[in-house]
């Protein structure tokens, strides 16, 4: 648990700095059409939704990535959830809490949630405060592979008041928890009655839960159907049918957005080197959105060959993103130094720029005593510089850009070997245990507007060694730790600044990954398809999958 000082107490001011956030973090001018419809309208007509990589975790507690909250957006809903603009908005809880209407204690200690009375799970039992009790208590369970602890693990005397009333006390203020509760799907106590494994129940192949589309079938390896939830206590759903289909060669994803077969395009959504073609189609529409995912190279610090910061140092002056910005994504991505998103406000714009030169690379490697043997790959104390480097097989830039880096690498005397993989065993326990070398992957850091990183960032969230988080990268550092949870303890977002533009400062020397640019993700709707709206706080289009519709 983060320890506070004593005399450390968040004014009434502080506090509601916290839920002003979303005004001075992530914001998208709404870019695709929506309205209201009138809430009586009858569910009509589906949608096929295409992603490039297969979901195949459905139980939304235990590890995940990205792609898998395309699903459950559909089929659960949060507390609440947190809009374009960086606001949070009521779902199943009645109200947002604040300090202002007695949710949140002045201190940030004492919270109280209440919850709407009109609510049910699919299988038509009442949704209550025992299902949120259950669902904290679960994330935090030791005997659980969770997901997330940051945050949750600072929850104690949770009490379930009502059905509809739920209170806890916060072992130390925490400013990133309403972040955090806004991307924690709720899940039904009852589906989990009796079992002796917590991580292998009939739920998490066949998720049962309170939102717009109800799970009907999955066909592995091609598609996932969900119906619409008639009984949804929310605006929508629209259509009477979901389908997500997993096509995973980006060409062939296109491909099938340009012949119709799919109605929207997501993940990983239309490739750069189609979007002249693309914006020219009839009865198509594409935009151009910033998105909150960062591509990198990661790097696993578990492996001998990373250990050492002079080698993370040269593989980044060897990395010419430059090139593969320009000559890859048509220019479309922003080069960055950082994880944190460029329309954040917690962005630190004053990090070293990167200068791509193979005689620095060279150099650095020489002084670090990495010696080129008779194969011309350097070694040191009995390491060769060789590694595998891996991403989603079918994403043809990526490749790309692999064969790309591979040559440079030669140059400096690095033997990196391409070994690609299957979505479903790329993201799988490859990535989630460690068991990678270094990966190609774009990661959106943040939680909603929260700029807390603990999840990736924290020594105690390495999956690897028994934490729990997505620190796949086995990074620790005692200083980053440290101002993880000085941040955390600050709900003034001007104050709150100062700790996350230094974290930015050691990630950029560290390089615990090598930042190449963030995301300008090009998503697409066949004509007619309304709803669709990006959004830079969360991780995935189907955020508000309940008011798609048809025209």
């Amino acid at each position: 648990m983060t320890d506070v000082p004593a005399s450390f107490r968040p004014t009434r001011r502080q506090t509601l700095g916290l839920f002003g956030l979303g005004a001075a973090g992530l914001v998208i001018p709404q870019a695709f059409g929506t309205r209201a419809f009138a809430q009586d309208a009858a569910p009509k007509g589906q949608i096929v939704l295409g992603l490039s990589q297969e979901p195949t975790v459905f139980n939304p507690h235990l590890l995940h990535i990205e792609v898998d909250e395309g699903v459950y957006f559909a089929i659960f809903d949060p507390l609440f959830g947190v809009d374009e603009a960086g606001k949070f908005y009521p779902l199943l809880a009645a109200e947002v809490p604040t300090v202002e209407n007695g949710g949140i204690s002045a201190d940030g200690l004492q919270w109280k949630v209440k919850l709407r009375d009109d609510v049910k799970w699919h299988d038509g039992t009442p949704f209550t405060t025992e299902d949120v009790k259950f669902s904290i208590e679960l994330l935090v369970n030791p005997d659980f592979r969770s997901w997330r602890r940051a945050g949750h693990e600072l929850v104690k005397d949770l009490t379930v008041v009502s059905p509809t009333e739920i209170t806890w006390t916060m072992a130390s203020p925490y400013a990133p928890y309403i972040s955090i509760l806004a991307s924690t799907f709720i899940v039904p106590k009852h589906a989990f009655d009796g079992a002796a494994d917590l991580n292998d129940v009939p739920f998490n192949n066949a998720p049962i839960g309170t939102g717009p589309f109800k799970w009907v079938n999955r066909v592995a390896g091609d598609y996932i159907e969900m119906a619409a939830n008639t009984d949804y206590f929310g605006e929508g759903p629209y259509l009477e049918k979901l389908i997500i289909k997993y096509i995973p060669d980006l060409t062939v994803l296109y491909t099938q957005f340009k012949t119709g077969d799919i109605d929207v395009i997501g993940l990983q959504w239309i490739t750069a080197d189609h979007y002249e073609e693309a914006k020219a189609l009839a009865d198509r529409v594409v935009i151009k959105a910033p998105n909150p995912m960062v591509e990198s190279i990661g790097l696993n610090l578990g492996k001998p060959q990373f250990q050492d910061k002079a080698v993370r140092q040269a593989l980044y002056a060897a990395l010419d993103k430059d090139t593969l910005i320009d000559a890859l994504y048509y220019g479309l991505p922003l080069p960055t130094e950082s994880y944190m998103p460029q329309q954040s406000f917690f962005h630190n714009p004053d990090l070293p720029k990167h200068e791509f030169s193979v005689d620095k690379a060279n150099a650095i490697l020489d002084e670090a005593g990495w010696a080129k043997g008779a194969d011309g790959i350097r070694a040191k104390d009995g390491v060769r510089l060789s590694f595998t480097n891996s991403t989603t097989a079918g994403n043809h830039l990526r490749e790309q850009a692999q064969q790309f880096i591979q040559q440079t690498y030669a140059e400096i005397g690095v033997e990196m070997t391409i070994n690609n993989l299957p979505p479903a065993v790329m993201w799988g326990d490859y990535w989630m245990m460690s068991q990678f070398d270094s990966v190609i992957v774009g990661i959106a850091f943040l939680t909603g507007p929260d700029p807390d990183t603990s999840d990736y960032f924290s020594s105690k969230a390495i999956p690897a060694q028994g934490g729990g988080g997505q620190n796949t990268f086995q990074w620790r550092n005692e200083q980053v730790d440290e101002l993880l949870a000085e941040g955390a303890r600050i709900f003034v977002p001007e104050d709150r600044k100062v700790p996350y533009l230094k974290l930015q400062e050691i990630a950029r020397d560290e390089l615990p990954f090598l930042p190449m640019f963030q995301y300008t993700v090009l998503p697409g709707t066949k004509a007619g398809v309304e709803g669709l709206t990006p959004n830079v706080n969360v991780r995935i289009d189907s955020w508000n999958v309940n008011t798609w519709r048809w025209a």
